[in-house]
């Protein structure tokens, strides 16, 4: 039996940047005040344990540790009590960037969604992990050495609020996965930048949620893709 990632083909993938303060922060950013929000194809989730490929003109992927909501219920124009009660759950999540292709241009749509580059762990219900304003800590691991260690509790929006908004523009329905961003820590603000490469192994530990293990391997891998 294999695994497969908790979604419909249906599902849309919605992800939230800079939505944790030190991570604005630490790449030169003030806090949003509006989400910054760009889409993920189901295409490219995968699950615990599958390699992910590094593109060949890239140097590097880049680790972000998130946790993402499953969205459980039909949402057009809803307030943020609407909104908080149509969570069906929560899993942890990398949204492993390919940070050359991002930056070419001002949409991230391309760097986002490289080969089997958002890898989600299993979905934990809602009224087993709580709300996140009340914080969970993420931690992201690359070969063991701890490189973020944040908490639900600097973000930006809250999913309540994220759901809310976005329903005002488009109907959410029960699938549908919100990523609610990372914290601090990420590889290409660091002296010098810092990627993984093939060889790598990145974990990311959510407290309720879990742990993801993605092992990192080179552009060969991309033939099955």
């Amino acid at each position: 039996m294999s695994l497969a990632p908790p979604v419909p083909a249906s599902a849309r993938v919605l992800c939230v940047g800079l939505n944790y303060r030190a991570h604005a922060a630490e790449g030169g950013f003030r806090a949003p005040e509006h989400p910054t929000l760009f889409g993920r194809w189901t295409a490219s989730l995968s699950v615990d344990g599958v390699p992910v490929p590094v593109p060949a003109n890239e140097p590097g992927l880049d680790w972000e540790g998130e946790v993402v909501a499953v969205v459980g219920a039909r949402l057009c124009d809803a307030d943020e009590k609407e909104a908080e009660a149509a969570v069906l759950g929560y899993a942890v999540f990398n949204d492993l960037t390919a940070r050359t292709a991002q930056k070419l241009t001002a949409q991230w749509t391309l760097g986002k969604n490289a080969d089997r580059s958002g890898p989600i762990g299993p979905v934990v219900t809602a009224d087993e992990v709580g709300s996140l304003s009340d914080g969970l800590r993420l931690v992201t691991r690359v070969n063991g050495e701890t490189v973020q260690d944040g908490n639900t509790r600097d973000m930006v929006f809250g999913v309540p609020e994220l759901l809310s908004r976005i329903s005002a523009t488009l109907t959410l329905h029960p699938g549908d996965l919100v990523a609610t961003g990372t914290p601090e820590g990420v590889g290409y603000v660091r002296t010098p930048p810092r990627l993984l490469r093939s060889g790598d192994v990145v974990e990311v530990e959510a407290d309720r949620l879990g742990t993801l293990r993605t092992p990192v391997t080179d552009a060969s891998a991309r033939s099955g893709a």
